[in-house]
Formats: structure tokens, C-alpha cells, sequence
């Protein structure tokens, strides 16, 4: 037990990151906002992890986050003067190296900081052993205690490899409060929290559905997690600062990137339709009831190879005969390339008005997109040929892009592997290597069977409008998939949606869906449904399969989608 607080019953965990590329000055804005006991961030994600492999390719010392290495430069002394401790999942694909970077830094600057890093994530070097082929990057998701003996020894920073996002909040709660590895509800509680805060500003208000509400959205602030000992928390924010925690912003959070009503973990299985959300004041919503159960025996493992190389050209088309001129330039190009790549596809989007006021407002986009293992054949040989048809092919021929060379593509593919097959080290500030044992009381993951439903709102007047007239959503990427989840504010709004938005309707509301394998999940506690629309997103975002390749709108697509929706819930 590590005492990270002044208060034994209360840790307040901010956090100044939720991808990389995030707000450089955010964790200054987090030091200096008010009081904290611990400041974490996220900075990977599946894209993150293939950027981090291509840096290490061309600089074996690379691979983690560079800007996290300006913001400890800025903010490193301000950090050890107020005695609060950092943990960050910067260290990517070299753990080992950020910290030593690190420790260079606090040395130039004049001061004494105690560093310690978790590594044992990185499975690439015997990727092929575990059946994984041969791909760039192969790192399993660790859990929180590495991060936990860390701070234990008495480190001023941790920094890890691939840890699940809320295990940099997880490690801190169980380290200040002694928690044991079996203590199932409260490491279940700490991962919902973590949940929340990881991705940042969008627990405060961004990439919120009912943004319009909101006072002040100029700059929203970094949430933080006031974790008892419990597990149950309250999410907040510095005073002063843009955005707002209400409910509703914190429920958007927890709706991303899940899947059914069991999130798993390397340290717990949290039971997400157990949680209970209330207001406990301005800017401040408790989280309580949440109860976890023994992990599963497995780790997912991020899986990233390169899958090729692709290009684009897009083409303008103006005013009348939308159809004919798309159909002349598509088969003249394809008649016309002197090599046709492994993958061609066409996409025709109608943003296009009749008898419009601009020209802009009469023109429709028609994309042509190529992937092929071999650059030449999606180089050149593609772009130069596209703007051969530039007076050649329909009236009114225009690009939006620029002839090029095409650009190498990632994909990814999650894999699982036996928690036992993978070294968890944590590497203390004076050097000392402790390994960390997998879990030994594990559970087999089941889905949770649908709870029953609610009585149907009785038949009445019903008004056609938009879904987001009364309902919230976010959506997000997990590899291929995309998840969508819906939820309502009232009871009686929840008795019409749980009924109303099926997985039949839903296929009928996104037409891109229509083909897929849907999945429902019911959260009656959070009056939410989550959806996972299997392959939505082809072969991950670095794939780019569609224009919205992480599915980030696909909520906001399905919100504005129209519906009979009774008026008594309209008011």
C-alpha cells in the first residue's frame, strides 16, 4: 500500500490526455488548475500503436509518444513540487527508452525525479510462436499491477507499453488503497472510472449529442476521478474551466468503444449493467453500484501489419446528369489503367441540390480509391492517368485531389493469448526487476442475457421526426466493428426505445448495416442500448474502408435518422 494522498479516503486522478495529439498544454492546464494527487494519460490507440511501429522502423530508439516528452520537459518540476505523481501509457513500443529519455530530461533540468516503467507487453519478437504471422507491431494488453509496484517503490513517474486505458488509472486506486487482486467490485468501480476519464474531454462535453445545452463549450477541461476506497467515484473537473460533467456527458463516455454489458479486462470483468449514475452537484456526477467479476483467462493482443500501399482521386461533378458523368469517368479510367490494382472501389456521394445558389451547393464527389501490395501500381500509374481524363471525360471535369504516389496502409487484427504467456515486469526506479503474476482466479467470458423489457408505452399520437430529437448516441472502432450506443433521459423514453430501435430497425436506419451481423446489447440502468455492427469499418481505421473509418459520426448518422416517435415524449 502506497499512500498517493494527503486524504486515506479519497484519490483524485486527473487526466491531460486521451490520444496522442492531444492537448499539448493540457497538463500544465492540470497541474495548475487545481488540486490532484495523480495525473495520468492516454496516448494509444490500434492507429497509435502502427504509427509507433513505423517510427521504430526507421529509429529503433523510437516508438512512444514524443509529445509526452515535451509536456514532462514543461511540467516536470511543477508536477514534484505539488507532490503529484504521474502515469501514462506513453511509453508505447519502448517503455525501457521513454524512460531513460525521462530520466535525461529530469537530470538536464536539475531535478531528482524517480522513474520506473512496465514492459512485457511487446510480443513481436515471438509473434510467429504464438501464431500471430509476422506483423509490425504485436503487444498484449497488461493490467494495473506493474503500475501499482511502481508507485509502491515510490516513483514520481510510471510510464508503460500497452496497458487496457483505464489501467493507468486502476494501478493508482489500488495502490493508495491497498486493494487486493480479488477485490472484484472495487477494481471494477476504478476501471468504470477510468473508463470515463481516459478519453479526456469527451467525459466534459465533447463529441456530445446534446452539445447545444452545454453554456460554455469554447474549451472544455480534463475530467478527473475522485476514487474512494470502494471503488465508487465522482467525476469532475477543475473550477473554472469549459465543458460540464453532467450525467449525460458521462454516460457518452461510457457508451464508447464498449461492447456487451461485461467489459473485460486482465484484472476484472466489470459489469457495466450494474452501474448507477447520479448528480452529486455542479460539474460533479457520482458512480456507484458497480460490480466486477474474475477476469478472463486470456489477453486481447493488438495485432498491427502493413497491408499494402493506397491511393485516391477524387473527382468533382457538377450540376446535371450526376449519374451519366459518374458512370463515363469510372469506366473510362478503369479502361485506361495500364494495370489494374488487387482493390479498385467507387464511391458516389450526392451532396448535390437541384437548382442550387452556388456551385459548390450542384456538385457531387465521386471517389475512387485503389490498394495494391505493390506502390507502383497505385502510384503514378493510377493518380496520372485519373487527371488524364481532365478534358477528356464529362463536362465540367475537376479534382480535389492531387496527383501522388500512394501511401503505405496498416491493418489490424486483435488476437488473444494466454495470460500466462506473456512476462508482466515492472521496472523499478532503482533498476529492480518484479514480475507480476497473471491472474490465477479467471472466468470464462458469456454474454449477459438480455434483461426483460419494460411495458410498452400504450399506442398514441406519434410525430415523425429525428431519433436525436430525444435520444443521445456515440459511437466509436474496435478493429473492424463499430459500436453505436442510444440511450434516453426518462423512463417513459426508455419504454418507447427499448422496443422501437431494434436490431431490425437499426439495419433499416443505416443501410451500410443492412448486410452485416448486428448485435443488441440492453443497459436498462443507463436506460442505453449498444450496438455492434461486425466489419462496418473493413479492415480497421488505418484501412480506411469507408469516409468515417473510426465510425466516429455513425451515432450522429443514426440520430438525425426520422421516426414516428410519440408526442408525449417530444415535449
Amino acid at each position: 500500500m502506497s499512500m498517493l494522498a494527503a486524504d486515506p479516503d479519497v484519490l483524485r486522478i486527473g487526466n491531460c490526455s486521451g490520444f496522442y495529439g492531444d492537448r499539448l498544454s493540457a497538463m500544465r492546464e492540470m497541474l495548475d488548475g487545481g488540486q490532484l494527487d495523480v495525473l495520468t494519460g492516454d496516448y494509444l490507440a490500434e492507429l497509435t500503436m502502427l504509427i509507433l511501429g513505423r517510427d521504430r522502423m526507421k529509429d529503433p530508439s523510437l516508438g512512444y509518444a514524443k509529445t509526452f516528452v515535451k509536456q514532462i520537459e514543461d511540467c516536470l518540476g511543477l508536477a514534484l513540487e505539488r507532490k503529484v505523481r504521474i502515469v501514462a501509457n506513453a511509453g508505447g513500443l519502448n517503455p525501457a527508452g521513454l524512460a531513460e529519455k525521462l530520466r535525461k530530461v529530469a537530470a538536464d533540468l536539475g531535478l531528482d525525479a524517480k522513474v520506473a516503467h512496465v514492459e512485457g507487453d511487446d510480443l513481436v519478437a515471438r509473434a510467429g510462436d504464438l501464431g500471430f504471422g509476422a506483423p509490425l507491431t504485436a503487444n498484449a494488453y497488461l493490467g494495473a499491477w506493474g503500475i501499482v509496484e511502481c508507485l509502491n517503490a515510490g516513483a514520481d513517474i510510471v510510464v508503460t507499453g500497452r496497458v487496457t486505458d483505464a489501467s493507468v488509472i486502476v494501478g493508482p486506486a489500488a495502490a493508495h488503497f491497498g486493494w487486493d487482486r480479488t477485490d472484484y467490485d472495487r477494481l471494477a468501480g476504478a476501471v468504470v472510472a477510468g473508463h470515463v476519464i481516459e478519453c479526456g474531454t469527451q467525459a466534459t462535453g465533447g463529441n456530445y449529442s446534446f452539445f447545444t445545452e452545454l453554456a460554455d463549450l469554447g474549451r472544455p477541461g480534463f475530467p478527473i476521478a475522485e476514487i474512494r476506497a470502494d471503488g465508487s467515484s465522482v467525476i469532475t473537473k477543475h473550477t473554472g474551466t469549459g465543458g460540464a460533467v453532467a450525467v449525460d456527458t458521462v454516460e457518452a463516455q461510457l457508451m464508447y468503444e464498449i461492447q456487451g454489458a461485461r467489459y473485460a479486462g486482465p484484472d476484472v470483468t466489470s459489469r457495466l449493467d450494474t452501474i448507477r449514475l447520479d448528480q452529486d452537484g455542479p460539474d460533479r456526477v457520482r458512480i456507484s453500484g458497480v460490480t466486477g467479476e474474475a477476469p478472463p483467462p486470456r489477453l486481447k493482443v493488438s495485432l498491427n501489419t502493413l497491408g499494402g500501399f493506397r491511393n485516391e482521386m477524387e473527382f468533382v461533378l457538377t450540376g446535371l446528369d450526376i449519374e451519366a458523368k459518374a458512370q463515363l469517368a469510372q469506366r473510362q479510367l478503369e479502361s485506361w489503367l495500364p494495370t489494374r490494382p488487387a482493390e479498385l472501389t467507387w464511391t458516389l456521394a450526392r451532396l448535390d441540390r437541384p437548382d442550387a445558389e452556388t456551385e459548390e451547393q450542384a456538385s457531387a464527389l465521386l471517389r475512387c480509391v485503389v490498394r495494391d501490395p505493390d506502390p507502383n501500381k497505385v502510384g503514378r500509374a493510377f493518380s496520372n492517368v485519373a487527371v488524364e481524363l481532365a478534358l477528356a471525360s464529362y463536362p465540367g471535369c475537376s479534382f480535389t485531389t492531387l496527383p501522388g504516389n500512394g501511401s503505405p496502409y496498416g491493418v489490424f487484427t486483435p488476437g488473444f493469448v494466454d495470460a500466462a504467456e506473456v512476462p508482466h515486469t515492472a521496472v523499478l526506479p532503482d533498476g529492480t526487476r518484479v514480475d507480476i503474476a497473471p491472474s490465477t482466479d479467471t472466468a470464462e467470458l458469456a454474454a449477459v442475457a438480455e434483461p426483460p423489457a419494460p411495458e410498452p408505452l400504450p399506442a398514441g399520437e406519434t410525430r415523425r421526426v429525428p431519433l436525436g430529437t430525444i435520444a443521445l448516441a456515440r459511437s466509436g472502432d474496435k478493429g473492424g466493428d463499430a459500436n453505436v450506443g442510444v440511450w434516453v433521459r426518462t423512463d417513459e423514453q426508455w419504454r418507447w426505445l427499448v422496443h422501437t430501435v431494434t436490431v431490425e430497425r437499426v439495419k433499416e436506419l443505416l443501410p451500410e448495416a443492412a448486410s452485416l451481423t448486428v448485435t443488441r446489447h440492453v443497459l436498462p440502468n443507463l436506460r442505453a442500448l449498444n450496438f455492434i455492427i461486425e466489419g462496418l469499418l473493413g479492415r480497421g481505421v488505418a484501412y480506411q474502408a469507408r469516409f468515417d473509418p473510426q465510425a466516429k459520426g455513425l451515432g450522429e448518422w443514426l440520430r438525425s435518422r426520422h421516426l414516428d416517435i410519440p408526442v408525449e415524449l417530444l415535449s
